[in-house]
């Protein structure tokens, strides 16, 4: 054991410990969402259904949706500068991030949001 009283297996028990607080502050981050769609047309309506399915399965209990409609509001959506819908704004956590679509890539959206790392092709 050295001067700290730790032998080797400290310095990777406060790594691994780092990580899990780390995931824990990860895991209570607050999500706020703002889905821009223009109407009921089937898109819109797959879009919404899409993220309602996304978050309650990885985002429960700790998000805030609005499904705003471009046609009713439109100076909603020129403030965000929407240029197609449906578009889904994740304005917190930053960054903000848009993502264009009816949101069925659920990968995508999973590293989009900072809900996943990255994997390099070579790995999969």
């Amino acid at each position: 054991m050295g001067k700290s009283g730790r032998d080797r297996g400290g310095a990777a028990t406060d790594t691994a410990e780092k990580l899990v607080r780390a995931a824990r502050r990860k895991a209570r981050k607050r999500y706020v969402l703002r889905l821009y769609v223009t109407g009921a047309t089937p898109r819109s309506a797959r879009a919404i259904v899409n993220l309602r399915k996304f978050c309650e399965k990885h985002l429960k209990g700790r998000y805030e949706l609005a499904v705003i409609d471009i046609y009713q509001q439109p100076q909603l959506a020129a403030g965000e500068q929407i240029i197609a819908a449906p578009t889904l704004v994740k304005k917190l956590p930053l960054p903000l991030r848009k993502f264009i679509g009816d949101l069925s890539d659920e990968d995508r959206l999973l590293l989009g949001m900072d809900l996943q790392e990255k994997v390099d092709e070579d790995q999969r």
